[in-house]
């Protein structure tokens, strides 16, 4: 069986459509489908008919209730303005979607037991926990799975953390690894591999600029999008923060 990971997609309509992949047996996403990016609608109608599972993300769950996504200070502004965009821009039923995804899931393949979540297990939402946290230990003492599969930092990684295997695919619509390529996971026959490939990124950048928000906001999303990192503050160079 071949299973398609995604995640923190963010309104990446682009993004999403070049996945190389074509020939797979489940799509499996892990949160953030809106926010940031210009394409909510298209993105929430891809996978509301292509994925086989999904949860909800922070940004999910901001733009289904209008709440604040919590995000760290470089992000706060862009998402501010982007959710702003995103909320004008779907329908109700877009939004109630949203809403309704599961905080986690928990599914069977074969003889592997899988736990989907955002963030974490015990806070789906939320914390940040890069890949060396002690946090996953935590995490993965009681779980009831083999593999948890999380997304939310934007950072792909593999760990081992006692008899459970840790996998952060990273963000197929705004990757925060150093790199602009979008990233993905596939589970294939047991075994699980991070991929990335060269995403249409101008593409997207000129539908953001297109949108009626602060030219700062776009310029920063432009920026996100073109480097993998963060935008830095003035007089800082850009860095990955949580978003």
């Amino acid at each position: 069986m071949k299973i398609v990971i995604v995640s923190d997609i963010h309104g990446n309509y682009e993004a999403l459509s070049a996945l190389p992949e074509k020939h797979y047996d489940e799509l499996w996403v892990l949160g953030d489908l809106v926010n940031y990016g210009p394409q909510p609608r298209e993105v929430i109608e891809w996978i509301r008919t292509g994925a086989t599972a999904a949860v909800r993300g922070n940004h999910d769950h901001a733009v289904g209730y209008d709440v604040n996504p919590r995000c760290s200070a470089r992000f706060r502004e862009m998402a501010r303005c982007t959710q702003e965009f995103t909320i004008g821009a779907l329908k109700w039923h877009d939004r109630l979607y949203l809403r309704r995804l599961p905080l986690c899931l928990y599914l069977r393949r074969a003889r592997t037991r899988f736990c989907l979540c955002h963030a974490t297990p015990s806070d789906p939402l939320y914390p940040y926990y890069p890949p060396e946290a002690d946090r996953w230990i935590i995490e993965c003492t009681h779980l009831e799975a083999d593999v948890l599969l999380v997304g939310h930092t934007h950072i792909p990684f593999v760990r081992k953390v006692e008899k459970c295997l840790v996998v952060n695919p990273g963000s197929l619509g705004q990757p925060k690894h150093g790199k602009p390529e979008a990233c993905y996971a596939v589970w294939e026959d047991g075994t699980v591999e991070l991929r990335s490939f060269a995403s249409p990124v101008e593409k997207c950048v000129r539908a953001i600029e297109r949108l009626d928000l602060p030219e700062s906001v776009k310029r920063d999303l432009a920026v996100a999008l073109r480097t993998g990192a963060a935008p830095a503050f003035p007089g800082r160079s850009p860095r990955s923060l949580a978003s």
